[in-house]
């Protein structure tokens, strides 16, 4: 029986139910046993590369590091064992009918992994932090949150309603939906503008992988070329005693790491195990050896790495950062969630995996593209046309893995200023319309402040009575559910716009 075939693939379907869990536990109330930002803890190019941007030490940036001194223990034992995209790429090339690539192939492949770690630390010296564009659990984690989740309660949901409306089900299939909508479809089904896009590059990665294995591993993946880099003089090592040279292995690598020499880069190999029960003579083990040199592997060497990250941190000193800041948008364009970092730091800090979005209860925060420039594709920003910023909710510091948004107290937030409400006086219809006007008191009616940021002032036109609302400037808070309520169309005649403001390191401005 091949025992450690199969620890291995309870391994990785108990770690990537582990993460879906979790995701879809993270919810409004909070059910989760576990936070939700606890598995971005253990992925040491998230924490340290934020780090370096950020000028500061992550809480659980501890976590991290022991990954990678596990790393250099064992070997990339994360990449073949835990890493849930992982999983789901080797899920995609049972699929498929990959083929092996040679010795020179795959030395020239697994290079652009190297160069693109590269300069993710260089834009990180260089306070960017561009790691979330292709890190792997980044990139599961927001198609689960903002793909995965909503379209699986949607059918779930929409089945349940078709079955008890066609066939007259209100017994105990009834009673079942009822359970289930306070349990698992408790999630609520919510839209996410630029979801297609997120999950198109989901499945140019599942894709790939059926033409090659573990093709985004090998090629693109920077966490796995971290990793690479502190397995190198691994102590847990591959052997062969008197191989016969039949080849089986070979093509069994999923990493293409057994070279045509049947001698291998131990860098690459992620533990998989197949090689060892491909071999017929069964001669190949896995076990502790005393470190020495390895032999050259076509990637990057650690004296290599921290060579082009000297020559980084000589740019960054020369001004890389401050020409960079100068690149970006001098005024926030965009309404950020409750109490975010001032919008430079929050550009860096932000991951963009998609868990303030996934929780907030009234989905109104949504992936920006370009509104926020290039640089926060994908950053959380409230569209009050949506939803709104719920006045009693704080869950979207909760969940931050990066206290990009940080945690407040339900006190704190009733105070925190998001943005100001402004009135157009020509789309609102007790302005524009006057004494044609029906009575119109919407917005003063939704807003959750005690005393109303929006006011009513009650004036004579042409001989009647008409109540218009005003903004109290003083206590307005941005929430948005003025504009969310508003009931003119097309376009809302009031708007939250954002607020700037320079309290320390964040956005947070308290209403007193």
């Amino acid at each position: 029986m091949r025992k450690l075939l199969v620890v291995r693939r309870l391994s990785q379907l108990c770690f990537l139910g582990l993460f879906v869990y979790i995701l879809w536990s993270t919810t409004y109330p909070l059910k989760g046993i576990l936070p939700s930002g606890i598995f971005f803890k253990f992925d040491p190019l998230i924490m340290i590369l934020t780090s370096i941007s950020e000028r500061l030490l992550l809480s659980g940036i501890i976590f991290s590091i022991l990954m990678l001194g596990l790393t250099a223990v064992w070997g990339r034992f994360f990449c073949g064992w835990v890493c849930p995209l992982g999983t789901v790429i080797d899920i995609a090339g049972v699929f498929g009918k990959p083929k092996v690539l040679s010795d020179v192939q795959n030395q020239k492949a697994r290079k652009l992994k190297f160069l693109i770690l590269g300069i993710g630390t260089i834009l990180a010296i260089c306070s960017i932090q561009a790691v979330w564009i292709l890190d792997p659990l980044v990139i599961i984690a927001r198609f689960i949150s903002l793909n995965l989740i909503p379209a699986l309660t949607g059918m779930i949901d929409g089945l349940f309603s078709w079955m008890i409306r066609i066939f007259h089900l209100y017994g105990p299939v009834y009673d079942l939906y009822r359970g289930l909508k306070s349990s698992l479809l408790g999630v609520k089904i919510y839209y996410f503008s630029h979801s297609l896009i997120i999950l198109s590059l989901f499945l140019a990665i599942f894709i790939a992988a059926m033409k090659l294995k573990r093709s985004w591993c090998r090629v693109v993946c920077p966490l796995g070329a971290l990793y690479a880099l502190f397995s190198k003089t691994a102590l847990f090592k591959r052997s062969v005693e008197k191989c016969v040279n039949c080849g089986m292995c070979r093509p069994e690598c999923r990493m293409g790491a057994i070279k045509e020499d049947i001698s291998y880069v131990k860098s690459e190999c992620v533990l998989c195990m197949d090689c060892v029960y491909s071999c017929p003579a069964n001669v190949t083990r896995f076990s502790f050896v005393k470190p020495k040199l390895e032999e050259k592997s076509g990637g990057i060497t650690r004296r290599q790495f921290l060579a082009l990250g000297f020559v980084s941190a000589m740019a960054a000193v020369s001004g890389c950062k401050d020409e960079v800041l100068a690149s970006r948008p001098k005024r926030q364009r965009v309404v950020r969630p409750p109490a975010a970092l001032k919008e430079e730091e929050f550009l860096d800090r932000c991951i963009r995996c998609g868990n303030c979005m996934k929780v907030c209860i009234t989905n109104g925060l949504q992936p920006a593209l370009f509104q926020a420039g290039l640089s926060g594709i994908w950053t959380p920003q409230l569209v009050p046309e949506i939803g709104y910023c719920e006045y009693h909710c704080t869950l979207c510091g909760n969940v931050c893995p990066t206290g990009a948004i940080p945690k407040l107290s339900l006190e704190e937030k009733l105070k925190t200023r998001l943005g100001l409400a402004r009135i157009d006086r020509k789309l609102c219809l007790p302005w524009k319309k006057g004494k044609d006007c029906k009575e119109c008191i919407v917005c003063e009616e939704h807003c959750p402040i005690g005393n109303k940021a929006i006011k009513l002032k009650k004036v004579n036109v042409d001989g009647k009575i008409v109540s218009r609302p005003y903004i109290n400037e003083r206590l307005c808070i941005g929430c948005g559910i003025c504009q969310t309520k508003c009931p003119a169309r097309p376009e809302r005649a009031i708007k939250v716009y954002p607020v700037m403001v320079d309290h320390g390191n964040s956005n947070k401005e308290t209403i007193k």
